[in-house]
């Protein structure tokens, strides 16, 4: 996918997380991250969104930490949420290709993983916005989806802080249905996860499904579609999966 599909998705996704928690009220409870409530999700996002813009539009070459959360609530924290979000989108549309700042995956250059990475974020906490506001969610396009489970495997789950661990060693394959070559192949010891695109060999455990409810799943966001082989092996994903902010 093009930086330009990733801001496209941002700018909506933003845009449906902010109607979903208005719609909700800050006071809800988000059903898919028990410890919160939509005013904790609206600040946590809102000040992810500023310490991402501000990597690009700041050009900051170091991590540099974010603003803390807001003392806001109702009106005004969704007004401040989507002044964020809009700065935060026009701060990627607008900045040069070249842009060189702070980054914390591989990417192929640091716009396109900002625009990559404040996509699925959006993504995720919009699914967390709409579980508070009840209804139907919105969908997750088969592509993006499929990227985003790379992201999180390949990426986020490739670093040294990842908790997955597994003694003996395992094999977990993840198998989108509905996109092509979406198949990864998790091995699981006492060493980080290394995931590899393919389905590599034999594996312990299986999970497989629609693009968009694995991507959910993997995100600890719904239960895994289906489940096949040692469910043990899912489980430990359940478990220990989580990615925090620190």
């Amino acid at each position: 996918m093009e930086t330009a599909e990733f801001v496209e998705i941002l700018d909506r996704e933003g845009l449906l997380l902010a109607a979903a928690a208005e719609a909700a009220g800050t006071d809800a409870k988000v059903p898919t991250c028990p410890d919160w409530q939509v005013r904790d999700l609206v600040r946590h996002t809102g000040m992810v969104h500023r310490w991402a813009a501000a990597f690009v539009a700041e050009g900051h070459t170091s991590y540099h930490p974010d603003g803390g959360l807001p003392d806001l609530d109702g009106d005004a924290l969704l007004d401040w949420f989507r002044e964020g979000h809009r700065y935060l989108v026009d701060t990627l549309a607008s900045a040069p290709p070249g842009v060189e700042c702070w980054h914390f995956l591989p990417a192929p250059s640091p716009l396109a993983f900002w625009a990559r990475r404040q996509a699925h974020e959006t993504t995720v906490h919009r699914l967390d916005a709409e579980s508070a506001r009840g209804g139907t969610p919105s969908g997750i396009s088969a592509p993006f989806a499929a990227d985003g489970i790379d992201e999180l495997l390949c990426g986020f789950h490739a670093r040294g802080k990842s908790r997955v661990r597994s003694d003996p060693p395992r094999v977990l394959r993840v198998r989108a249905t509905d996109a092509d070559g979406a198949v990864w192949t998790v091995r699981l010891s006492q060493e980080p996860p290394v995931t590899v695109r393919g389905a590599e060999g034999a594996a312990d455990c299986e999970v497989a499904g629609p693009a968009p409810r694995l991507y959910a799943a993997l995100w600890n966001r719904q239960a895994f579609p289906e489940v096949g082989g040692d469910d043990s092996v899912a489980a430990l994903w359940r478990e220990r999966s989580a990615v925090t902010w620190s």
